[in-house]
């Protein structure tokens, strides 16, 4: 499956998917014992009608996987919707699936997220949190170079520690974390997908968990045209 670049080393690889507009339209159809073999201008206003009135349940039998490669700090606010979509999607237990890989287990070379001179930005002026606009190059240059030390000074720790016969998942207290590369998977209803495309879109949402939003949205939009279109409008956002 075809794999989009994130950041300087990331990236969103679609691994699998289940169903089509199709799958939502027939699943909503069930109740009257009726079926499409082809989607239809019916169909596509059924669709607009379930997103409308929030009748989301037929959007959860179209299922996207995805493996992600992403910094920690992108990784733990996506965990997020694995924890909510129980309770956003009304089942009771989680459609959402995730497994990461684990540094108790695996000691491959590290691998971390660094801005760039000019990728660095400022804090938000009227707000705790989020970004403002990007600073000069001069101060951005200086706190990638500091960045880059502090990573080489964890990344000599945790190799001594190892080479000392360190246990790896406590040599790993010596990498820096945030800024560190996990790789996991990710299967996500559409309604989910979707759920977390309207919040992590937005222009308030950290720039790097938007970038991998993108890659996201870029995906699944040609699996679910209509059901992506209308999830989209009813959770406010317009792209």
């Amino acid at each position: 499956m075809s794999v989009i670049p994130v950041l300087n080393e990331g990236y969103v690889r679609l691994v699998d998917h289940m169903g089509s507009d199709l799958t939502v339209v027939n699943a909503a159809r069930v109740s009257y014992a009726k079926q499409s073999m082809e989607l239809s201008e019916r169909d596509v206003k059924l669709i607009r009608f379930l997103a409308r009135e929030g009748h989301t349940s037929p959007f959860r039998h179209a299922i996207v996987q995805f493996e992600i490669y992403a910094p920690l700090m992108v990784a733990r606010q996506w965990w997020k919707y694995v924890v909510g979509s129980a309770h956003y999607e009304g089942t009771g237990d989680s459609l959402d699936a995730w497994n990461e890989s684990s540094r108790r287990y695996i000691t491959e070379e590290p691998v971390f997220y660094v801005p760039q001179a000019d990728q660095w930005r400022s804090k938000p002026e009227n707000s705790k949190q989020g970004s403002g606009d990007v600073i000069s190059w001069e101060l951005g240059d200086k706190h990638t170079e500091e960045l880059m030390e502090y990573i080489e000074l964890g990344l000599s720790k945790y190799e001594a520690a190892l080479a000392d016969g360190i246990c790896a998942e406590q040599a790993r207290l010596f990498l820096p974390a945030y800024g560190m590369y996990v790789r996991w998977y990710w299967t996500a209803s559409v309604q989910s997908a979707a759920h977390f495309l309207s919040q992590r879109l937005e222009h308030d949402a950290q720039k790097e968990i938007q970038e991998y939003a993108k890659a996201i949205l870029e995906h699944i939009k040609p699996l679910y045209p209509v059901s992506l279109e209308q999830l989209v409008q009813t959770e406010a956002i317009v792209k």
